[in-house]
């Protein structure tokens, strides 16, 4: 079960509602069938098979512990044969088992639980009757919140889908802006390359030939005129290269990318002085980008930390969140393809899978 912000307080509610219902029993307010200091290790054991549910984050894991949940809660609940509220721990079980198994599995979950809770109430009192009314109004509680459990997991996996959206039209219109500049930028060099250019060319070949004509003064000034136009000549060139390789600046481009992210605080801090070409700075949004949605698809993480500097020579892109990790690392399309890119450009890709997902991207400076 993720125990995400709104999610991980409900459980700890849930832990406390637990004990709270299981307070008279623990007391000797309620006779039980099992010797007291049986009955509390169940307790014991339900509450970390319900709080281990959220811990490690492996489907197999968090289906072991809801098993242990379950059946430790059915041994409470017929030990007490009913007594006070102890069946509210059925509740809580069905709720949880939303996050860990699918609907089916929760459906068979919920009509087991009433059936305990009617053997329990049968023992207690044997009044078929009451046995009917409790069993049924524990069995609509149970499909109550698990139908409120499924609307709230399924509200945060659409703002989930939601951010990951938001994070690849944000990078998209990016990606498409700094290739519109750089277009534009191509056509502005053309021109200021054929019309200035050319004409300073002419200009500097008219006053070579211009040299050679009788006069002193007149050749000091043209001489004058020529070094002029020289270094106009080259101030233009020199504008027209650095017109070429100016790229947009990586860390306003980044900040615009997971500008009002929801749910996900990213932190983005680039050097100032770094120059990157086009191909290289695709290739750092990109990762940027597939990091951003990963994070927020897997990580369970709250912050996300994204550093971009020059290291020896290099060009380094670290990022790391805060989230739990993944145990096993399976690189999905996204990285692989990533990974290849960056191979294309000299650089590698290293991850580390945690705790704490860090993506490493490094780019052979120029």
């Amino acid at each position: 079960m993720p125990w995400l912000r709104t999610e991980g307080w409900a459980g700890a509610v849930m832990l406390v509602v637990a004990v709270g219902v299981s307070l008279p029993a623990l007391l000797g307010a309620i006779e039980s069938a099992l010797p007291r200091p049986v009955w509390f290790l169940l307790l014991v054991a339900y509450l970390l098979g319900f709080g281990a549910m959220g811990v490690v984050g492996r489907p197999w894991w968090e289906r072991a512990s809801l098993a242990v949940a379950v059946l430790c809660s059915w041994a409470l609940i017929l030990s007490t044969a009913g007594g006070g509220l102890i069946q509210v721990l059925v509740v809580l079980t069905a709720a949880a088992s939303v996050y860990v198994v699918p609907a089916p599995a929760t459906a068979v979950i919920i009509l087991l639980n009433t059936g305990v809770v009617a053997a329990s109430v049968q023992l207690a009192h044997g009044d078929t009757i009451e046995t009917l009314i409790l069993s049924s109004f524990y069995l609509l509680i149970q499909v109550a919140s698990a139908f409120s459990t499924a609307t709230l997991l399924r509200e945060v996996r659409m703002r989930t889908e939601l951010a990951r959206a938001h994070v690849e039209l944000r990078a998209a219109a990016v990606l498409l802006e700094q290739s519109a500049r750089t277009a534009e930028r191509l056509r502005i060099s053309r021109e200021l390359h054929d019309l200035i250019g050319h004409q300073l060319t002419v200009l500097t070949l008219s006053l070579e030939a211009a040299r050679h004509l009788e006069g002193e003064e007149s050749a000091r000034q043209v001489e004058r005129a020529d070094r002029v136009a020289r270094e106009l000549l080259g101030d233009v060139r020199a504008t027209v290269g650095e017109m070429r390789e100016r790229s947009t600046e990586l860390g306003a481009a980044l900040r615009g990318m997971v500008e009002g992210l929801p749910g996900l605080d990213v932190v983005i801090e680039t050097d100032p002085g770094l120059r990157l070409g086009e191909s290289e700075q695709i290739a750092l949004i990109r990762l940027a980008q597939e990091t951003v949605t990963n994070t927020l698809r897997h990580a369970e993480a709250t912050r996300l930390r994204i550093e971009v500097s020059a290291q020896d020579g290099d060009i380094v892109l670290l990022a790391r969140d805060d989230g739990a990790g993944a145990g096993e690392l399976a690189l999905g399309n996204g990285l692989r393809g990533l990974r290849e890119r960056f191979e294309q450009l000299g650089g590698e890709i290293t991850i580390d899978p945690g705790p704490g997902f860090m993506v490493r991207g490094r780019l052979a400076g120029s």
